[in-house]
């Protein structure tokens, strides 16, 4: 298994990790397990992790009434206003 990826190689900065060694191990099987090098298994883990906290980040959550309100207007848009009217022809020239 190789250790963290080389700068020098893929012109990427480096990322150093101080790692117990069952720690390590267990990566190691992992990767191994999954065809992967211990710094694929790291990335593709490190990347599915962050993308994972952002999407719950980012969610956002409505009340059951607010909730309702949105379906509401997504069933029942209101009639476009002048100014959105406007806005919709400066940005696209109709």
């Amino acid at each position: 298994m190789t250790g963290a990826a080389s700068g020098k190689e893929s012109g990427s900065p480096t990322i150093s990790l101080r790692v117990p060694r069952q720690r390590r191990e267990l990566i190691d099987r992992a990767a191994s397990a999954t065809g992967k090098t211990r710094t694929e298994f790291i990335l593709d883990s490190a990347t599915r992790a962050a993308e994972e906290a952002l999407l719950r980040a980012e969610r956002l959550e409505l009340s059951a009434r607010d909730s309702r309100r949105v379906l509401e207007l997504l069933e029942n848009p209101p009639a476009p206003t002048p100014a959105l009217r406007k806005a919709v022809a400066d940005k696209y020239g109709h």
